[in-house]
């Protein structure tokens, strides 16, 4: 139950500072890259805050490999993630995420845990939505490319976080390590595409209101994978986020079909259910 709640709250805080963030690119007061840095890098520093006072910073080398493998994707997953935040609709991105519970499912199958009848009902009724809302135009397709991708590879780098935080490092070290790559990265990609340094914008008050929920949304996710299966976090996850997104896509950014939306967010809320409960 706790894990569940970490994922909701995260959620909410996750979706207002994504949407806050997609204005102001919009408005150009920041490039997408600044947009990622400031988002991940108060997630970094809370993480080090935590590390600090809990004495929490565990690594164990033996997971040098997976971490090589994980800290190349999720670098690849920001890159995607920030591109489908600013070319794809908000609801588009939450609904068609959800196409990772199934993906998650399924490693878990290869990984020798049993695939329940419960849970490919669950699949059908998640299909079923996703596909009443692709035939009634309820998703826009601008951005759909990378808003696959990243729902793919999620379920890749979710399933090497949960096993390296179950049998080799604690959170802080996992995700510490993996946002240095990642803060570099937006940091080299800002100055190199846009000539802007990201740093000066940090403790700009509207820019900081904007960017730091993100950096508490990303520790209380991080944290929910400790109190439940990866599939359960990542559906409570998801089915928030397509909640959220629908909110702020119709009341922040005017997306239409608001119905279709909420009768396949029903749809595929009843088919996370029978998967993962």
């Amino acid at each position: 139950m706790i894990g569940v709640f970490l994922a909701a709250i995260g959620t909410f805080f996750d979706e207002f500072a994504i949407s806050a963030g997609r204005s102001e690119v919009f408005n150009k007061k920041e490039n997408i890259y600044t947009f990622g840095f400031l988002n991940f890098f108060w997630i970094f520093i809370l993480l080090i805050i935590m590390a600090i006072v809990k004495n929490s910073f565990l690594f164990d080398i033996a997971s040098i490999p997976l971490m090589i493998i994980f800290i190349i994707l999720e670098i690849l997953q920001v890159y995607i993630s920030l591109h489908a935040t600013i070319e794809a609709d908000r609801s588009t991105c939450g609904f068609l995420m959800i196409t990772t519970i199934p993906l998650l499912l399924i490693i878990d199958t290869f990984l020798g845990y049993k695939l329940e009848i419960n849970s490919l009902i669950g699949i059908f009724i998640l299909v079923i939505g996703l596909i009443i809302l692709l035939l009634n135009h309820g998703i826009n397709k601008k951005g759909i490319g990378y808003v696959i991708f990243m729902s793919i590879n999620a379920a890749v780098t979710i399933s090497i976080y949960k096993y390296c935080i179950t049998h080799y490092n604690s959170v802080e070290s996992q995700y510490i390590i993996t946002l240095f790559f990642i803060l570099i990265f937006l940091l080299v990609m800002s100055f190199w595409k846009y000539k802007e340094n990201p740093i000066k914008y940090l403790f700009k008050r509207k820019l900081f209101f904007e960017s730091f929920p993100r950096g508490i949304s990303g520790v209380l996710i991080s944290f929910a994978y400790l109190y439940a299966p990866a599939s359960v976090i990542t559906s409570v996850k998801r089915g928030f986020s397509v909640l959220w997104s629908i909110i702020s896509g119709n009341k922040i950014f005017h997306e239409k079909h608001l119905v279709i939306k909420i009768i396949s967010f029903v749809l595929i809320i009843t088919g996370l259910v029978f998967m993962v409960f």
